[in-house]
């Protein structure tokens, strides 16, 4: 198969100029995404495999902070993990339009939110659902009035929203990363990950084994971005 040619400016523009503002990528983001890139499709090859810990080092940051932006990556569909293990990930890069060809077809419909307000789905990834109070109300509805973690019926007044992966971890405020919860549970997680939290709540006894398994599944589904808020 012949290799493929690239156009660097288109490539470069693309990157800077749409794909990276539309998804809300960071400074780390897009030093992570380029140099993925430059090392795999620019060389020639659709997948590569990688350390993360050797990665961060060439970026000059930390291990944590390079594999949450590979997350966010993936999550954004600028890249495909295939493979997690002890010798590193095994991923499928993405050029910028391939991305943004993907998420059209996948997210190009509308719909009306409450207020009458238009909402172009393709643009719900680059949301900051933090950032007003009817954006934060969808997160809240989205959990039907149950905390996401014990799943215990919450009141009202009594609600908050958590950060899935932790502020300090550069968490986003991203439908996918914010969460309805019941004051107990936003106080006792902290900055733990939700995994890990949610199978202390199984050795306390708040959580059957099943529900267990349930909520680390919606964690998995919530990241996937298949859990949106209605209206989106």
């Amino acid at each position: 198969m012949p290799r493929k040619k690239f156009d660097p400016k288109l490539l470069w523009v693309l990157f800077e100029d749409v794909l990276a503002p539309s998804l809300g990528l960071t400074i780390l983001d897009r030093a992570v995404y380029s140099y993925l890139l430059r090392h795999s499709l620019v060389m020639g090859t659709p997948r590569l495999h990688f350390a993360v810990t050797a990665l961060a080092r060439v970026l000059g940051v930390s291990a944590g902070r390079t594999r949450d932006s590979v997350r966010r990556l993936d999550e954004l569909g600028a890249l495909h993990v295939l493979e997690r293990g002890k010798t590193g990930h095994f991923a499928e890069m993405r050029l910028p339009e391939n991305v943004l060809a993907i998420r059209a077809r996948g997210n190009g419909a509308s719909s009306i939110g409450r207020g009458g307000e238009k909402h172009s789905a393709a643009d719900i990834e680059g949301k900051d659902f933090w950032r007003t109070w009817v954006l934060r109300k969808a997160i809240h509805e989205r959990e039907r009035g149950t905390c996401f973690y014990c799943l215990r019926r919450t009141l009202g007044n009594l609600r908050c929203l958590d950060h899935v992966v932790p502020r300090v971890r550069y968490g986003r405020n991203s439908y996918r990363n914010l969460v309805s919860c019941c004051v107990e549970c936003n106080s006792g997680k902290c900055d733990r990950s939700a995994p890990d939290f949610l199978r202390s709540l199984y050795r306390k006894g708040r959580l059957t084994a099943a529900e267990l398994d349930a909520r680390l599944l919606a964690l998995k589904d919530l990241a996937a971005g298949k859990l949106r808020p209605a209206g989106f």
